[in-house]
C-alpha cells in the first residue's frame, strides 16, 4: 500500500505543512549554523558551509569543525584566500575529503562572483554544489521554495507516504511526494522541521510515533510498520584491501608528505605508504633503504572497501631517497591534520615509542 500525494495534500484535514511548521515552531533544535524559527535568516555563506560539513557526517562531529572554520575564516571571501593545505588541515577527521577540496573551489567561484547566488539554480552551478545542498541554501538563506531531501526527510517521507520502493530506486518517488507537501511559504523552515522531526522523533529505529505531530497522516503507522520504511537493499560485503604505511623518523621529527591533488585523501598530510590507495592492495617497496620492522595494524573503513594497513618502522636508512615532503615534530602530531586512517597510525607508532 502507499498513499498518494493527493490523500495528503487534498483532504479536509490541516495540511501536513502547516502542522509540521507548528510543530517546529515548538520544538526546532538549537544547532550552532541556525537561526530560530522567527529570527532573522542564516547567512548563505554559514548555511552552506554547514550543510557540506553535514553531507554523511553527524551533527554532533561537525559542531567543533563548523565552530573552528568561522573562527578562522569567517566570510566566504576569508575561506577563498585560505591556503589549501591549511584548509585541508582543518578538515582532518571529517572524512570524505572531496568535500574539502569542493568547499575550496566553490568558495573561490562566489569570491569571484562577489556572492552567492540567491537561486536554487545558480546555487547549482556552483563548484561542488548538488542538489541537495543548493535546494538546502536556496531554502534556508533565500527563502526560496526548494524542495529539500536529506537522510532524515527521506525516512520520513518513505514513512508518510509508506513508499515500498527499496533505496536507492525510491528516492525519486520521495522527492515527487516531498514536493507535493513542501509549501510557497517558510520552505526552509519547513525543511529543518522535517530533518529535526527525524532525527528526533520519526528516528531509524523505535521511531516515537506517539509524539509524531504528522501521525494521522502517515501511512506507515496507518499500516503498523512504520519501522520497515524506508527499504534498504541488502548491503553487498565489502572487499578487503592490504596496504602498508612508513613511519621515518630522525631527531624527534617524522616524515610526512602531501598526497596528490585529486584522488582518494587528496591535497591531505600523510605517511609514506605503497600506493593502497590506487590498487587493490599496496605493492610500492619502502622509500627508503633500511631495517624496516612492523608496529601493528591500523584497520580503517571507507565507503567501498575496509583496509588494514600494516604500520612500518624505520630504525635505520638512506634518507636521500626520500620522497618529497617534510620533517614534522613528532610532538606535534596533533597539528598535521592528517586523515583519520594515517591518524591512528601515527597513534599507534607513537604508542611503539613508548613502549619501547
Amino acid at each position: 500500500m502507499q498513499a498518494s500525494a493527493q490523500t495528503l495534500s487534498d483532504t479536509g484535514n490541516p495540511s501536513v505543512a502547516a502542522i509540521l511548521l507548528g510543530w517546529y515552531d515548538s520544538h526546532a533544535r538549537r544547532l550552532p549554523w541556525r537561526r530560530l524559527p522567527g529570527e532573522a535568516r542564516q547567512e548563505p555563506y554559514r548555511v552552506w558551509l554547514s550543510e557540506v560539513m553535514l553531507q554523511q557526517t553527524t551533527v554532533a562531529a561537525v559542531g567543533p569543525y563548523y565552530a573552528k572554520f568561522l573562527e578562522r575564516w569567517p566570510t566566504v571571501q576569508a575561506l577563498a584566500a585560505a591556503d589549501d593545505a591549511d584548509v585541508m588541515a582543518a578538515w582532518a577527521g571529517l572524512g570524505y575529503y572531496a568535500r574539502a577540496r569542493n568547499l575550496l573551489a566553490c568558495a573561490r567561484e562566489v569570491a569571484r562572483l562577489g556572492d552567492f547566488p540567491a537561486s536554487e539554480a545558480g546555487l547549482r552551478a556552483l563548484p561542488g554544489v548538488g542538489d541537495y545542498t543548493a535546494a538546502a541554501v536556496a531554502a534556508i538563506a533565500f527563502g526560496e521554495r526548494a524542495v529539500v531531501v536529506d537522510a532524515n526527510v527521506e525516512r520520513v517521507v518513505a514513512r508518510l507516504f509508506a513508499i515500498e520502493a527499496p533505496l536507492p530506486g525510491a528516492r525519486p518517488a520521495i522527492r515527487t511526494a516531498t514536493a507535493t507537501i513542501t509549501p510557497d511559504l517558510r520552505a526552509g523552515d519547513f525543511a529543518q522541521g522535517m530533518m529535526d522531526l527525524g532525527a528526533t522523533v520519526c528516528t531509524v529505529k523505535a521511531p516515537r510515533c506517539l509524539l509524531c505531530p504528522l501521525r494521522w497522516a502517515c501511512a506507515g503507522f496507518a499500516l503498523g510498520e512504520p519501522e520497515r520504511l524506508p527499504v534498504k537493499a541488502a548491503k553487498k560485503a565489502k572487499p578487503v584491501r592490504q596496504g602498508r604505511a612508513f613511519w621515518i623518523e630522525r631527531d624527534e621529527q617524522v616524515w610526512l608528505v602531501q598526497r596528490e591533488g585529486k584522488g582518494m585523501l587528496g591535497g591531505m598530510r600523510a605517511l609514506p605508504d605503497d600506493g593502497w590507495a590506487a590498487r587493490a592492495d599496496g605493492h610500492g617497496a619502502p622509500p627508503v633503504d633500511g631495517e624496516w620492522r612492523p608496529g601493528g595494524v591500523v584497520r580503517h573503513s571507507f565507503t567501498h572497501f575496509d583496509l588494514e594497513l600494516q604500520l612500518m618502522l624505520c630504525d635505520g636508512g638512506d634518507l636521500t631517497r626520500l620522497p618529497p615532503g617534510e620533517f614534522w615534530p613528532v610532538d606535534a602530531m596533533e597539528q598535521a591534520g592528517l586523515p583519520t586512517v594515517f591518524a591512528k597510525a601515527a597513534r599507534l607508532a607513537l604508542g611503539n615509542r613508548e613502549g619501547a
